[in-house]
């Protein structure tokens, strides 16, 4: 019964985190809803896998928590670089 409800208050806070996913001001705040998004959705996998008995979800959530964590890096060094390889930033000159 406890994990039903827990369920559904996940479910509750990811409609929020989409909420301000859509609604967000600036980038960085859709950026962060996404990683939140991500958060939630391991508490999911795992309290999905504790319902139902099966802690292999576990392994999975700790995956998909990992790939949520390298995506946002990935993410934020695009905005911040325009390019994810190993391609230095060119400093623009300064005009005199």
């Amino acid at each position: 019964m406890m994990f039903a409800v827990a369920i559904i208050a996940v479910f509750i806070a990811m409609a929020l985190v989409l909420v301000r996913l859509f609604g967000g001001p600036t980038l960085y705040d859709r950026v962060l809803a996404v990683n939140s998004f991500g958060t939630h959705t391991v508490l999911l996998i795992g309290l999905i896998g504790f319902l139902t008995e099966r802690p292999d979800f576990l392994d999975i959530a700790l995956l998909y928590a990992l790939i949520n964590f390298v995506g946002t890096i990935a993410i934020l060094k695009f905005f911040r670089y325009r390019a994810i390889g190993d391609k230095l930033p060119v400093k623009e000159e300064a005009e005199t």
